[in-house]
Order: structure tokens, then sequence, then C-alpha cells
């Protein structure tokens, strides 16, 4: 009987995460023209029973498992600021996450911002906002 709940609890736990994986992909927009303007990656996510709090210290573990570096934490704002270089210019690209109560659980907001001269490969950019969304729900 346990072994059914438990099997019952993870399928559940499956298709908030594969709902919500989806709500990220149809959430991403892009704005800005590559190489000509700054170009902005970003989506959202929304969990109903996750408390803020929690939800960003996982969304700062997430980052770290993305490789950001030197994450600038405020958690009176709910808010995680990361820069990373990866292209040797020395120009940075600015993730930012913002984590704020919605009803009873967590709204996560996350945007990638690249300079203007510089491009991000859309669909890896979208996953890897995607997996920092969801890891925040842990």
């Amino acid at each position: 009987m346990i072994s059914k709940i438990f099997v019952a609890a993870a399928v559940s736990l499956l298709a908030v995460s594969a709902a919500n994986a989806q709500s990220c992909q149809k959430n991403f927009k892009t704005e800005g023209v590559p190489m000509v303007t700054a170009v902005n990656y970003k989506s959202s996510g929304v969990f109903p029973k996750l408390d803020s709090k929690k939800a960003l210290d996982n969304a700062h573990r997430a980052m770290l498992a993305e490789g950001f570096e030197n994450i600038k934490v405020d958690k009176a704002m709910g808010s995680l600021t990361a820069k990373q270089e990866t292209s040797g210019s020395g120009r940075e690209q600015t993730l930012r996450v913002v984590v704020r109560k919605s009803g009873k659980g967590s709204r996560v907001d996350v945007v990638f911002m690249v300079q203007a001269g510089q491009v991000a490969p859309e669909g890896a950019t979208r996953d890897a906002i995607c997996r920092v969304i969801e890891g925040a729900a842990g």
C-alpha cells in the first residue's frame, strides 16, 4: 500500500514538473535584435505550493549548476544576479532571477541579458533558463 502511495506521489510530481516545463517553454520570449541591440531572453514559472524563500535557495543552487559564479543574492528583494563571460571579449552577460510570492506559492522570473554585438543560441539559452526555473522547484 505504501509503495502504491509513493508511486502515485512520484507520478503526480513528475506531471507537475512536466506541466511547468511546458509552461516555461511556452512563456519563453526573446526581445532585441541579435548583434544589433542588446537581447533579453526570458521566461517564468509558477509553483502554487512552493515557499518563495525555498524557491530562492533552490534557484541559487540551479544557477550554480548551470556554471554561474559570484552570484549576488538579495533575499529582501528575492533576487539573484550573476555575470558570465564566455566569449573571451571581456564583455559579460547577466542572468537575473526574481522570486516573488504568488498566492500560496511562488513565481520565478528569469532573464538572460546579452549585450549588443553578442549572441546566444536561442535553443540552448531557453533550455538553460527552463532548467533554472525547474531547479527553483527543487
